[in-house]
């Protein structure tokens, strides 16, 4: 599938109007998402995906279960890979994912709900470069040296081209360890975006969802390379910022200058995206442009989407999936992912071009 960097297409721009409309008062549900009768709704919601998503999730299940007192939401947090396969297998009303729909899986997700598929970002955060180095507290890394590490090619941490980005640091000759993830990853396809695009070459495994390099330590799931990193000397690995906890996190060399990754900078990112070319209206996948050079922007983000049917075959499934969105997107909903889990909110104006997709949602 192609990626790059065009224009939205037709269909989406023939629905804008509609969209619009619709998108002002979506985008002022703030109270657990309530329907749009504006009242309580209820029954069980399935959804399965994202482990970066996980924390946030969290924060979202509760205020929304205290809204909606006979609501339960249920999330396993089996990566973005199980919950894409459960999503299209018909097990889950709902999916995260740290990667939007390939083209082949946007095809039998439509066939599976019938119907087009609504695709939001709802989860904006860094993913850091982390690492446990004795005597290191700080490390600036460029892209084709990140690429070259991760790549096997970069072996100790004295290496000439590590020394040139820290030329005042005192690095020691100590092995290095890239731990990656073990599991089909929508982190692992967003990191690999990056050292694809930008690395000048550092990296050639391509981009990806299952690690491709042999060697180096695997490690399942976010917790799982956070943990590892973190039992190690030495070692490096990729992460959500919000849950690396207190492991050193790199600057990354974004034209002249290196970048810390903050929720601020990650959040600017969204304001270069380009819409991938092709997909409905209700379909808000974008590129990240990684190579950008724009002073303060952090281009290794983790763009996480909710996906779920713009159609569903009874009123109250609709109506559940519809106020779960909805409050997930909402301006409250933002809030308390970026107070539990270190998110960017949505701006204003994507947010209420994603709350103008929710609201398609409807039943048969």
């Amino acid at each position: 599938m192609k990626r790059n960097h065009l224009r939205i297409a037709a269909p989406a721009a023939m629905l804008a109007l509609a969209l619009g409309l619709s998108a002002c008062g979506a985008a002022n549900e703030s109270d657990g998402g309530n329907a749009a009768s504006g009242d309580s709704v209820s029954g069980t919601l399935n959804g399965a995906g994202s482990t970066a998503q996980e924390a946030a999730v969290a924060a979202w299940k509760k205020e929304f279960q205290t809204a909606n007192p006979d609501s339960t939401v249920n999330y396993d947090p089996v990566g973005s890979g199980g919950g894409r396969e459960q999503f299209i297998a018909g097990g889950v009303a709902f999916a995260g994912s740290d990667a939007y729909l390939e083209d082949d899986e946007v095809t039998a997700a439509k066939e599976q709900c019938k119907s087009d598929v609504v695709e939001v970002p709802v989860y904006v955060s860094p993913i850091a470069v982390i690492f446990k180095l004795d005597g290191v507290d700080e490390l600036n890394l460029s892209p084709k040296t990140i690429g070259a590490i991760f790549e096997g090619e970069i072996t100790s941490w004295d290496d000439a081209a590590i020394k040139a980005d820290n030329p005042d640091a005192k690095l020691p000759g100590t092995k290095i360890t890239a731990v990656h993830r073990s599991d089909d990853s929508g982190t692992t396809k967003n990191f690999t975006d990056y050292l694809d695009k930008a690395s000048e070459g550092g990296w050639t495994g391509g981009v990806v969802e299952t690690w491709p390099v042999k060697g180096g330590e695997a490690a399942e799931g976010t917790s799982g390379v956070v943990a590892a990193v973190s039992g190690g000397n030495g070692t490096i690995g990729y992460a959500d910022e919000s849950q690396a906890g207190d492991l050193g996190r790199a600057k990354v060399k974004v034209g002249k200058d290196f970048t810390e990754p903050t929720p601020d900078a990650a959040a600017k990112v969204l304001d270069t995206a380009a819409p991938v070319d092709g997909r409905d209206a209700t379909d808000i996948a974008v590129d990240v442009d990684r190579k950008t050079t724009e002073a303060g922007v952090y281009p290794i983000v983790l763009v996480s989407y909710q996906v779920a049917c713009q159609t569903y075959g009874d009123k109250a499934k609709a109506e559940l999936v519809k106020s779960w969105l909805t409050y997930v997107a909402s301006e409250h909903g933002q809030a308390a992912a970026a107070s539990s889990a270190g998110s960017a909110p949505l701006s204003g104006d994507f947010a209420g071009k994603v709350q103008a997709a929710i609201e398609t949602i409807k039943a048969a």
